[in-house]
């Protein structure tokens, strides 16, 4: 079932039912694209028609943010519960670990994929990371890193360019990427790095893992001021 904010489609899933739809894709025979939109990718995405239309054609689109969780509650189009697009991903990882399912993950600086990936498989034993590659190439690089993916054939790509970037790059080399899911995950591969540390358990419990992102980034304000913006269009969005 699809809840809509601001012309958004949300699958109306709680974490498990998500994961429970990625191990399925995990079995199925095209590429799936994953989309985790919080208050700001919803915003973004209403002044970008080619976002909305990835969002909109996103074969699973999960709730990212408190803020989306109140925009339902203020449209009275009730959305389960918060699905963090990290601990969805970790939660894969850990049905993966002793599968013959592979990842390749692309994106953050020069360096921090490999390290990445070093953590991921200490973590989850016998997790199978085949390929990484960072974030920063040109025209040319990006046909060599689209023809190792083609070779590797990994199950899971992981694309942490930041929105809408990752999510363009993914829609746009969709047909010719021979995976079973399609991510973009914005900073993942740093959280995966430790070079961004989460929230501790109490923060993202209660929904406030932005406010310690802020604390420790004072420079998102700008970015976090979008939220009160993005309540009040859904609430004239409302009536």
């Amino acid at each position: 079932m699809k809840t809509n904010i601001l012309e958004v489609p949300f699958d109306n899933l709680t974490k498990e039912e998500a994961l429970t739809k990625l191990l399925e894709f995990l079995d199925s025979n095209k590429n799936n694209l994953l989309v985790t939109p919080n208050p700001e990718i919803v915003m973004e995405a209403n002044g970008d028609k080619e976002l909305l239309k990835i969002l909109s054609e996103a074969d699973l689109v999960v709730p990212d943010g408190i803020g989306i969780i109140l925009a339902g509650k203020i449209m009275k189009n009730k959305i389960k519960e918060r699905v963090a697009g990290c601990d969805l991903i970790f939660s894969l990882f850990d049905k993966m670990k002793d599968t013959d399912k592979t990842v390749y993950l692309l994106g953050a600086e020069p360096g921090v994929a490999e390290i990445a990936k070093s953590n991921m498989e200490e973590k989850y034993k016998n997790l199978k990371i085949v390929g990484v590659h960072n974030g920063y190439f040109d025209e040319k690089e990006e046909e060599l890193i689209i023809k190792e993916i083609q070779d590797l054939k990994p199950d899971i790509l992981l694309v942490g360019l930041g929105c809408p970037k990752q999510e363009k790059w993914i829609y746009k080399n969709k047909d010719r990427l021979p995976v079973k899911i399609s991510a973009g995950i914005g900073g993942g591969i740093d959280t995966m790095a430790g070079k961004v540390k989460r929230a501790p358990k109490i923060f993202q419990k209660i929904g406030l893992e932005w406010l310690h992102r802020l604390i420790l980034e004072p420079r998102r304000i700008f970015r976090v001021k979008k939220i009160p913006l993005f309540l009040i269009r859904c609430f004239k969005a409302r009536s």
